[in-house]
């Protein structure tokens, strides 16, 4: 049977010490890991290779007999693509593969989410691509926390901001409550592909002004002049998961499921 998407790698960055939620990877959700749920996604949206980057053997050892290869990478990583870029390197991927990089705190990511970030990149020659999704209320256009993306009639990010953007002028000037309809707000979800080539050169760029304001490593690739594609998600993405509230409502929401 013919490939319905293209073939893709799914790398998985996964680092022991979050600040806010120690231990991160390991914590459990319905009584597994949450990295092995990650995992599991991955397998389930069809991709040729999964392999999880891990900081710490704890990790490599939760993930034993789940039909994915562990990378052990370097502690002193500043964020999950550059522990992707030292996976590439190890592991010689061709600079034309497709890679995504689904979160390590996603135990829920939709399988068709992943496949579209890869047809998203497969369909476009930008060097990386990733998701968004329509935002319906003030309160989450308003909320820092949420990150904002507009994109070009081609489908690809002009600007990724905490900020509320587009700002409709005439429709806020009179009420920030309501959201006007026909303006595109979008919200970020944080799953990217790129082409394994990019990905290796991704590591040896500079941090940038308008990445370290935001505080989203996005804008790198931006402010370096590369493009990044954009396509709007088949599937909800539930929340990631952050906090000990973040787990709390993720077996809430498992419990209903």
């Amino acid at each position: 049977m013919p490939h319905a998407h293209p073939p893709f790698i799914v790398a998985i960055p996964a680092r022991y010490g979050s600040t806010r939620l120690p231990a991160k990877p390991l914590r459990a959700i319905g009584g597994v890991p949450m990295v092995v749920r990650v995992a599991r996604r991955a397998l389930q949206a069809g991709a040729s290779q999964v392999v999880v980057a891990v900081d710490d053997p704890r990790i490599a050892d939760a993930l034993a007999g789940q039909g994915v290869e562990v990378c052990m990478t370097r502690t002193d990583h500043a964020s999950g693509s550059d522990r992707l870029a030292e996976c590439a390197l190890h592991y010689g991927w061709a600079d034309d593969h497709i890679v995504v990089n689904l979160q390590g705190d996603e135990p829920f990511a939709p399988a068709a989410g992943i496949r579209e970030v890869a047809r998203a990149l497969a369909d476009d020659d930008a060097p990386m691509s990733t998701l968004a999704t329509p935002i319906e209320d003030a309160h989450e256009l308003f909320d820092p926390n949420v990150v904002k993306l507009v994109r070009s009639a081609q489908g690809r990010a002009l600007y990724f901001s905490r900020a509320p953007m587009p700002w409709a002028r005439d429709a806020f000037a009179a009420d920030r409550a309501t959201l006007p309809a026909e303006v595109p707000f979008l919200r970020h979800i944080g799953i990217y592909a790129y082409r394994a080539g990019f990905l290796k050169r991704y590591a040896t760029l500079t941090r940038t002004p308008l990445e370290q304001a935001e505080s989203l490593e996005q804008l790198r690739v931006m402010e370096h002049g590369h493009a990044i594609a954009v396509r709007l998600t088949p599937e909800p993405f539930p929340p990631g998961i952050d906090t000990e509230a973040d787990l709390e409502r993720a077996e809430r929401w498992l419990a209903q499921q």
